[in-house]
């Protein structure tokens, strides 16, 4: 019941969030009020606060004075309605009491506390309002004690937030609800007797990322669709004619949208915070200056989260997988090349004589090329996953099938499933797609909300009169799209392709088996972006190799959140550079298993080591 009815309402200092979140249940039932603030004998200001604080809450609401630790856990037993402001000096009062200040290591005592207090808000029984700092939000200490005060409590908030029904972020007074995760009950609402405060802002839901507020199951990916009639003007006059090409069966590996469970939303368990602790806590005790090893030692954290092992190890089997298909809408005159290039460029990845394979031979990873739905067959590349032909031409018709969504979505997740299961401990997806970057524009268009001339890039190296074409293609496929940009599924169906799916099945299931990816091109970070639509949290496994030229890809990454480890302005669009990064994932992971540590030798800040006469 506590996820139904449980809000968390995050903000920044005098952001107005307790305001917020008093008048969010000030709908006349009393309300326990549950202080977590300690009292400092002689802080007249902190009273102060306090004070003011309990001069405007309802006469009929009871305080209750509870500190931290097991207290709060106590009293979310109680019944509702509760208030409890705020979570950041709840943590505070817990590791005070833990010592954690002055201590390095695990904190097993503040994480069965932080445990237990995510299962009590679960499981409360009454309508459960909750208050938290948003950490982006405030100054942090760069210190020790400051940094880990803000991992914990942002690692705090996240587990909160994934079992609250409501997520609002406040902003200056104005409140913005955040888009639902996927565990959000069918029917979710705010808390019994609320009502948004007369004085905030409208509830705003952005266009990215908005899964609605209920799970949803999707046998054929929104088949209720009716078929829409093509919108917008014909294409421009010299766009070159559509060829009649075969389109080839589905394989028989491909799978149908009966051949296993609906696909469904489902979040995603995050890489392990703890080892994540350990390991920051490793590269602070190197023998390097403060922060000396720079991008590397993030890497090196993040392997570590990854893998659950500190120190991390390197990537032993990292494999390339590379996928290609033919896209409908190539015939529009949107790509410097014609479709067939797409078979080309699979048959060449075959032979080892594309620049992804060459990296990937001077870098000792697997290559796998599988034909996903190419109008041909390519000489050398897999055919057990192909799906289709190729895709639909998305200005005009759906690009596919409900049911070639569903196995385009099953083939990407049977790809990964069967690299992992071989051994692969890093994975390097990619397209060889010709024309794939026009449908990804449409769908990083369509999710953010942003006007088709935005997002258009050269891609292949088209001029002015393809750019002016390909504009009018996703100007009149975005018309399409935008009736279903609440439902990935249907999205893809609508303007996506079959690349593109099964990428995001792909990344979707290797995040959910704790595999991480590295990322590179539109294509690739459009089809991760749909896959942390259907699962929630599968971003934390990923890493981005560069930024894309492509416009669309750098609202995607904004999206996303992730940050380019490296700027080759590589433009293969191929993998290439997502090749590239595995030599520094490797050396990132033997910097923290092999880096003697300032204690051992003697480096420290202000000291020599030991021994040198120095």
């Amino acid at each position: 019941m506590g996820g139904v009815n449980a809000t968390l309402v995050l903000g920044g200092t005098r952001s107005g969030k307790s305001r917020y979140a008093e008048e969010l249940l000030g709908g006349g039932t009393p309300v326990r009020y549950l202080a977590t603030g300690r009292r400092t004998a002689g802080d007249a200001e902190w009273d102060a606060r306090i004070a003011a604080h309990a001069a405007r809450r309802p006469a009929d609401w009871t305080t209750e004075e509870i500190g931290s630790g097991p207290q709060l856990v106590a009293a979310l037993a109680g019944t509702g309605p509760v208030l409890v402001d705020d979570l950041g000096t709840w943590l505070t009062g817990v590791l005070d009491d833990a010592g954690a200040w002055e201590r390095t290591g695990d904190l097993p005592e503040v994480d069965d506390l932080v445990a237990a207090l995510v299962a009590a808000v679960a499981a409360a029984r009454g309508p459960v309002v909750l208050v938290s700092a948003e950490t982006g939000l405030g100054v942090v200490p760069e210190s020790r004690a400051g940094r880990m005060f803000r991992d914990r409590l942002g690692e705090l908030n996240a587990a909160v937030a994934a079992v609250c029904g409501t997520v609002v972020l406040v902003v200056a007074g104005r409140a913005l609800t955040l888009p639902a995760g996927a565990a959000t009950p069918t029917g979710a609402t705010t808390p019994t007797g609320s009502a948004t405060p007369a004085d905030a802002a409208p509830t705003v839901v952005p266009a990215a990322a908005r899964n609605g507020a209920t799970p949803r199951t999707a046998t054929g990916t929104g088949a209720t669709a009716a078929a829409e009639p093509a919108a917008g003007p014909a294409p421009a006059a010299d766009a070159t004619p559509a060829p009649a090409a075969p389109v080839r069966a589905a394989g028989p590996a491909a799978g149908t949208a009966a051949a296993g469970d609906p696909i469904e939303v489902a979040a995603v368990g995050r890489p392990d915070p703890r080892t994540r602790r350990e390991a920051v806590a490793l590269v602070e005790g190197l023998a390097v200056p403060t922060g000396g090893l720079g991008r590397l030692g993030e890497l090196g954290v993040w392997l570590a989260a990854c893998q659950g092992t500190c120190p991390p190890r390197p990537p032993l089997d990292a494999r390339v997988v590379l996928v290609a298909a033919d896209h409908g809408v190539t015939a529009s005159g949107v790509s410097a090349y014609p479709a067939g290039v797409s078979a080309a460029r699979a048959s060449a990845a075959a032979a080892g004589r594309l620049p992804v394979t060459v990296a990937a031979r001077a870098a000792g990873a697997a290559v796998r090329t599988v034909d996903v739905g190419l109008e041909r067959p390519a000489d050398g590349a897999e055919s057990g996953y192909t799906v289709t032909g190729t895709s639909g031409r998305i200005d005009r018709e759906d690009a596919l099938t409900p049911d070639e969504v569903d196995a385009a979505w099953r083939a990407g997740a049977r790809l990964a499933d069967s690299e992992i299961e071989a051994g692969a401990d890093l994975l390097v997806p990619a397209t060889l797609s010709v024309g794939v970057t026009t449908p990804a524009a449409t769908l990083v268009a369509a999710l953010t909300g942003t006007e088709p001339v935005a997002v258009v890039g050269r891609a292949s190296g088209i001029d002015d009169r393809a750019w002016m074409r390909k504009a009018v293609v996703i100007r009149d496929a975005l018309r399409r799209a935008r009736p279903h940009v609440r439902d990935p599924l249907a999205l893809l169906r609508t303007v996506g392709g079959t690349d593109l799916v099964v990428l995001a099945g792909f990344l979707a299931r290797a995040a959910e088996r704790k595999v991480p990816a590295v990322l590179d091109g539109l294509a690739v970070v459009t089809a991760a972006m749909l896959a942390e639509e259907l699962a929630p949290g599968a971003k934390e496994w990923w890493l981005l190799a560069q930024p894309s030229s492509e416009p669309a890809a750098a609202l995607v990454v904004e999206h996303l959140s992730l940050t380019p480890v490296l700027d080759l302005a590589v433009r293969t669009e191929d993998g290439t550079a997502a090749v590239a990064v595995l030599p520094l994932l490797a050396s990132a992971a033997r910097l923290l298993a092999e880096t003697g540590t300032a204690a051992d030798t003697g480096v420290a800040p202000g000291g020599v080591a030991a021994g040198t006469g120095s």
